[in-house]
């Protein structure tokens, strides 16, 4: 089972396209908004790399930083929905997979008000992303909807975490880390 849990986050890399930015269209409904997360690497491993690290951290930052990522990245989208315009979003996504695989990979283990800025500045630049993309007749069934997704992201990296308790189940998923860092660099190159 945990081995399962392993590849299916590795292979998140793999299946989905680069960035999920790119052409998936205007966010103008629910679904839309459930399906925009889960199209794309950047968007899966960094959730995914939240909840794991919460785990790693664990304590209080198992619930903190998966909720202030979510609460964080609705203020990216209201942000952006109200026409506040940033440079190099991709390149700030990009940079949250690899930073978090990295805290990953190294098992840092942040005080919970830490860790809560650093997923919230990543949030944000998430939610600006989906800010963009979101149709203003629609705005609130499509931000429910990517919430919910990227929540249930979190709750994968949670579950996977607390399923592997073994040292090596730790190693792996620090490995796991390793990868996702390394999947961001490719985003960032390419």
């Amino acid at each position: 089972m945990r081995l399962v849990l392993i590849c299916i986050m590795l292979s998140e890399a793999l299946i989905f396209p680069a960035c999920a930015h790119t052409g998936v269209g205007p966010g103008n409904s629910f679904s839309s908004g459930v399906a925009h997360p889960l199209n794309g690497a950047d968007h899966l491993i960094a959730m995914t790399m939240v909840g794991l690290w919460s785990v790693l951290t664990g304590g209080r930052a198992v619930v903190v930083w998966p909720a202030t990522f979510v609460a964080a990245m609705l203020g990216g989208f209201a942000a952006a929905s109200s026409g506040l315009q940033i440079v190099f979003v991709e390149q700030a996504i990009c940079l949250s997979v690899i930073l978090l695989g990295v805290l990953v990979a190294l098992g840092v283990r942040a005080p919970v008000v830490r860790g809560a800025v650093i997923v919230s500045l990543f949030a944000f630049f998430h939610g600006h992303a989906h800010g963009t993309e979101a149709a203003t007749a629609r705005l609130i069934p499509y931000a429910a909807g990517f919430a919910l997704a990227t929540s249930a992201l979190h709750a994968v990296g949670i579950g996977a975490g607390f399923c592997v308790r073994s040292l090596v189940g730790r190693l792996l998923l620090r490995a796991a880390g390793g990868c996702a860092a390394v999947v961001g660099l490719s985003l960032l190159g390419g």
